[in-house]
């Protein structure tokens, strides 16, 4: 699936220091934590929280903090639909990442078990 030059130029250029507090309120009032939105983040980029701190304190764009990110191996078994897309069906890989991000915190927030979330790893 091809998504237009400008969403995916706004995916870009959004800043995880933006979003980050909407994960946690979402994860929060579905009676999740904190400390399991970091797990699944982590799972996903290989960053610690004294990483995503520093990241939230930089304002690092997506675009940035997808180029540090170390994708885990099975980020490509996350699929589905997540904001009308299918996920293995995005053609920029940027917005394929950050889609990814955004159907873990989806599946954490719907409590779904972390065995699940984090792809039997």
């Amino acid at each position: 699936m091809q998504t237009s030059v400008k969403h995916d130029e706004r995916m870009a250029q959004l800043t995880f220091a933006s979003v980050y507090p909407l994960y946690i309120a979402k994860v929060e009032r579905k009676g999740r934590t904190k400390a399991e939105l970091d797990q699944v983040i982590s799972w996903l980029t290989g960053f610690d929280g004294k990483a995503l701190e520093e990241l939230i304190a930089q304002k690092a764009t997506f675009e940035r903090f997808f180029e540090l990110a170390k994708l885990h191996p099975n980020a490509s078994m996350i699929t589905g639909m997540i904001c009308g897309y299918r996920i293995e069906d995005i053609e920029t890989p940027l917005t394929q990442k950050v889609r990814y991000l955004d159907k873990l915190v989806d599946e954490l927030a719907k409590g779904k078990t972390m065995a699940k979330i984090l792809r039997g790893s």
